[in-house]
């Protein structure tokens, strides 16, 4: 009987399909893993974010550019990451 949890289309896949399939879920939880560390940086940069902003002169604000650096690649790794481990239906 067919494991009905595995989803219709990864049901009649060769080994080597399964395999690059696991592998690419296995980058996925990398990059949200990835996504994770960098979006708790992106809070803990946000104690010294607002001091820089309040004292910092002109544009000289580093600790806000880390911050916003920080938060674009949380977003960033976050949406790669569950593009890999969901995927799209691909043509094996």
């Amino acid at each position: 009987m067919a494991n009905l949890s595995i989803p219709a289309a990864e049901r009649n896949l060769t080994p080597a399909q399964v395999e690059a399939l696991d592998n690419r879920r296995q980058r996925g939880l990398m990059f949200q893993v990835l996504s994770g560390l960098f979006a708790f940086f992106a809070v803990l940069l946000l104690c010294w974010t607002g001091q820089d902003l309040t004292y910092g002169p002109g544009w000289m604000h580093p600790m806000f550019y880390y911050n916003l650096v920080c938060g674009i690649l949380a977003v960033a790794f976050a949406i790669y990451g569950t593009y890999l481990r969901r995927g799209r239906i691909h043509e094996y």
